[in-house]
């Protein structure tokens, strides 16, 4: 029994922004815990390339699409359900950000993150879940795992303020829907990373950063992939509308 706590043999998955950054540390670790996972991202190029290199450890299959449009989330969802009769895992992991100082923040600078990062992750859901209901019940629940920030609860930092707000909006969105979906056996968690090696953090000085973090280091792959598989697994078929930190203490600093 304990053995398989952290199985994912089986399971079909969904990983949004899954070829690069967090999505891709996520992906990796979905397809060596056992799961069949499809990577969707907007680069088709970078989308084929990562799935082609995670095919070494197991099954993984690019969709690429851009997901900021729901035409286009339609189009992915179609995709999806002729492939597959049912999702056992959705991770909405596409992001963007945006900064600027107070005074000069744009109107696109807020509409571009917002869309991406709060839209879409509700319509992708909603749309997905005929595919997550098909396969959900009381001993083995659908999943659906949400990337939140740090920075949905701390006031202090970059002048990322659509980025901030956005990741404040998935935080609770998490809790309403796992609120509206307990009935249907599926479970709906967050992550909220801290600094890891990405795409929106290539500006920072990680080193420098680390200095601020009780566990004086950023964020590795297996950290983020260690949560999302617990997530996923039947270890935590008893959790729901949670936001969890992988930060290495940078909220308690």
């Amino acid at each position: 029994m304990i053995e398989n706590l952290f199985d994912l043999s089986g399971k079909v998955a969904l990983v949004t922004g899954g070829a690069k950054g967090i999505g891709a540390m996520i992906t990796r670790g979905f397809v060596e815990a056992g799961a069949k996972v499809y990577i969707s991202s907007r680069s088709a190029e970078a989308c084929e390339a990562f799935a082609q290199e995670m095919s070494a450890f197991g099954t993984c299959i690019a969709l690429p699409m851009d997901l900021s449009t729901v035409e286009n989330i339609n189009i992915l969802i179609a995709d999806l359900s002729k492939r597959e009769s049912q999702l056992d895992v959705l991770v909405n992991n596409s992001g963007v950000s945006w900064g600027a100082p107070l005074g000069q923040f744009p109107e696109k600078g807020w509409d571009k993150v917002m869309d991406l990062n709060v839209k879409s992750l509700f319509f992708l859901t909603q749309g997905l879940l005929p595919l997550i209901k098909a396969g959900s019940s009381a001993s083995t629940p659908g999943r659906v795992i949400n990337i939140s920030s740090i920075a949905a609860v701390n006031a202090a930092g970059l002048d990322a303020f659509s980025y901030s707000a956005s990741k404040a909006a998935v935080m609770q969105l998490t809790r309403v829907l796992a609120n509206k979906l307990a009935k249907d056996h599926i479970l709906v968690n967050s992550i909220a990373p801290g600094f890891f090696p990405s795409k929106m953090t290539k500006h920072m000085d990680l080193d420098q950063l680390s200095k601020h973090v009780p566990l004086r280091r950023v964020g590795k792959p297996t950290d983020i992939a260690g949560l999302a598989i617990f997530l996923a697994s039947n270890a935590s078929s008893y959790m729901t509308g949670t936001y969890i930190p992988v930060d290495g203490g940078l909220l308690i600093a």
